[in-house]
């Protein structure tokens, strides 16, 4: 079977030099971000589940090694967003706490974006994992909107 070639033309996707350095900013900011939000969402699920995040279980649940674990704790004790306590294991700080609130909330906004387009539950639930980091607040709320508004749709409809 011969395949013909034809030739496609790309339209230029070149944003003006301030704008396009500010999104790729931005993306840096974020992935920067994202391991201090999953660490923080992790410890305080395991809190609330079990009443202790010790290192060795966060380190099995995201599938590193125990030292990538305690780095990752000692920046976390330096930004304020955690406590070591010696033998008793880790705990969230008030400032912890909160972003564990904010990362959880963003988290289930994205969630319910992608089950309402009709991703799967599984699909959707992977895939906030790693949108969510890299959502601005205008694009979390219009997702939360259309999210609500959906929702009223189907109470009225159905």
């Amino acid at each position: 079977m011969n395949a013909k070639h034809q030739s496609i033309e790309i339209e230029s996707a070149l944003v003006a030099a301030d704008a396009q350095m500010e999104s790729f900013r931005q993306a840096r900011n974020n992935r920067r971000s994202e391991l201090v939000e999953d660490y923080v969402e992790l410890i305080a699920d395991l809190l609330a589940d079990g009443g202790e995040a010790r290192q060795v279980d966060i380190a099995q649940r995201l599938g590193v090694a125990q030292p990538t674990v305690a780095k990752m704790l000692k920046r976390l004790i330096a930004e304020g967003y955690i406590q070591q306590r010696p033998y008793r294991g880790v705990f969230l700080t008030d400032a912890g706490k909160e972003l564990a609130l904010v990362s959880r909330e963003r988290h289930q906004i994205v969630e319910s974006f992608l089950c309402s387009i009709g991703v799967s539950v599984e699909t959707a639930r992977m895939d906030a994992e790693g949108i969510e980091h890299h959502v601005s607040p205008e694009t979390l709320e219009a997702m939360k909107r259309f999210t609500l508004k959906k929702a009223s749709w189907r109470t009225h409809v159905g």
